[in-house]
């Protein structure tokens, strides 16, 4: 296939922080009948997507070369639009595109010229009335939504050295904040909110495990140790994390409730002082000062994408 009848939106923002070659030779040679936009500084990817669906040739895939939040918001868009989605990795992570075994621009071109598609679930958050949102990976409430605000706030510095100076700022000023689930309150360091079922060792799940994920595998931190621990479990690779366990930083098993549920609501009660915020893809979102009620609940089968053969759901060889 050539690419006509797919829009492919770059974003130019995602992944600075690492080194990789421009897609755009790959999208001329291989999909020379695409339409490919390069969204610009400040430009809204939903207004851009739904100029594009009023055209006599509205697409019917959409493309996103980007990382995890730039996946997640044209996630979102596909559904909204009953299209599907060609997501191809161009952040730092890109914790999605992975876990469906693909692992380059290439992978994801020959996972569309074989026509081999997956149907992946996904969760819907939404805090307070607001709209809910389309999340592929996990949403997270405590440390590391701060630690993330703190790195923005330090941007000008890039990623890395921007994320070093944040996780200093944090680790000094953090404080447990308080969540109330079916009337109980607990104090707590974190809580991470994973699409589908994931890793039992890990505390913070960045990356999701499962393709049609139908549940939500909840992983609550509760505030009996030390926010060293509390930073530590924010570990996301299977090294640092077995590291952290071997040295005694990892946070105890009983400090951390594990819960497999179809949804979850909590209500959220930062500290005075400390942001109002969650984390969704990697994707900051505040809300008002003094907490919000968060809910998340688990939609199976709810976008397809393109995915190689072979992964758990897609055709076992090329059509």
């Amino acid at each position: 296939m050539d690419g006509r009848g797919v829009l492919i939106v770059r974003n130019a923002q995602s992944g600075t922080a690492v080194i990789r070659s421009d897609p755009a030779t790959t999208f001329a040679e291989r999909l020379p009948g695409a339409v490919v936009h390069e969204l610009a500084e400040g430009e809204d990817l939903a207004e851009v997507v739904a100029e594009a669906m009023k055209s006599d040739a509205a697409p019917d895939v959409l493309g996103i070369y980007g990382g995890d939040g730039s996946v997640s918001r044209m996630a979102h868009l596909a559904r909204q639009h009953d299209r599907r989605l060609l997501a191809m990795p161009g952040g730092t992570f890109n914790h999605f595109v992975r876990a469906l075994g693909v692992e380059g621009v290439d992978d994801a071109i020959d996972a569309y010229d074989a026509d081999s598609a997956v149907a992946v679930g996904v969760v819907e958050a939404t805090a307070d009335a607001g709209e809910p949102v389309t999340v592929l990976n996990a949403v997270s409430i405590g440390a590391y939504p701060e630690l993330i605000e703190e790195r923005e706030r330090r941007s000008s510095l890039g990623k890395w050295i921007g994320g070093a100076v944040a996780t200093a700022v944090a680790l000094r000023r953090a404080e447990p904040l308080t969540i109330v689930r079916d009337g109980r309150r607990a104090r707590v360091w974190s809580v991470f909110v994973s699409v589908g079922r994931n890793d039992p060792d890990r505390v913070a799940t960045m990356q999701r495990q499962e393709t049609d994920a139908a549940v939500l595998d909840v992983r609550i931190h509760h505030a009996r140790g030390s926010k060293v621990r509390a930073f530590a479990s924010l570990a996301f690779g299977k090294r640092s994390a077995a590291v952290l366990r071997a040295i005694g930083l990892f946070p105890r098993d009983a400090d951390i409730e594990r819960l497999v549920v179809r949804e979850l609501e909590l209500q959220v009660r930062p500290e005075p002082g400390h942001p109002s915020v969650f984390v969704h893809d990697g994707e900051l979102e505040e809300r008002a000062p003094g907490g919000f009620t968060l809910r998340c609940v688990a939609v199976p089968r709810a976008l397809t994408v393109f995915a190689p053969p072979g992964t758990p759901g897609a055709p076992s060889s090329p059509r």
